[in-house]
Order: C-alpha cells, then sequence, then structure tokens
C-alpha cells in the first residue's frame, strides 16, 4: 500500500523527503488529473491532499471522502497553515445528518 500527497509544491517536496510520491497542483484542471491519477493507481491506499488542493475539486474529494471505502482521503492543512474548517464531529453530523 502506497500514500500519494497532492498540493502545493512545499507540501508535496516535504513529504517526498519522507519516501511519499505526489504532484504539486495550482489550479483545479491540475488538482482533477492528480486525483484521478491517484485513483487509478490501485497500489495507492491512502491519498493525502492539502485544504487548497481538496477546494478545487470539493465535490469529487467529498464524494471519496464520504462513500468510497478505498482509498483513504485524508485532507490536510497547506504550507499556510490551519484554515477554519470545521471539525471532525460537524463533518460527520453533516454526512450522516444525525446529530452527535
Amino acid at each position: 500500500m502506497n500514500y500519494f500527497i497532492i498540493g502545493d509544491e512545499d507540501a508535496v517536496l516535504g513529504f517526498e523527503l519522507a519516501g511519499v510520491s505526489g504532484v504539486a497542483v495550482e489550479s483545479a484542471d491540475e488538482a482533477d488529473a492528480a486525483f484521478n491519477t491517484a485513483l487509478e493507481d490501485k497500489n495507492n491506499g491512502i491519498i493525502i491532499i492539502t485544504e487548497t488542493a481538496a477546494d478545487f475539486i470539493r465535490e469529487k474529494v467529498d464524494k471519496y471522502l464520504f462513500t468510497a471505502a478505498f482509498p483513504l482521503i485524508v485532507e490536510i492543512p497547506g504550507s499556510g497553515g490551519r484554515s477554519e474548517r470545521k471539525d471532525l464531529r460537524a463533518l460527520v453530523n453533516e454526512a450522516i445528518g444525525i446529530k452527535l
């Protein structure tokens, strides 16, 4: 099982130093192409994507976050730091429609 990173140049470089392959993206088209490439490789068990890159293709990322079992999609802050994202409980509540 491999990891794959999609994000800004700094994030991708950092993960590549740890042996994780990936693609740096700067646009929605690049993010979509990188995400499709990552999904096509069945050896990729975990796809790591920065918030900025995920926002380019939010609908597709959310589809895999909430409906697909494999690969696991992990969204992380980019090199710019943490944004004002919903916490895990809020995301689960939104996904299943039940307040926990």
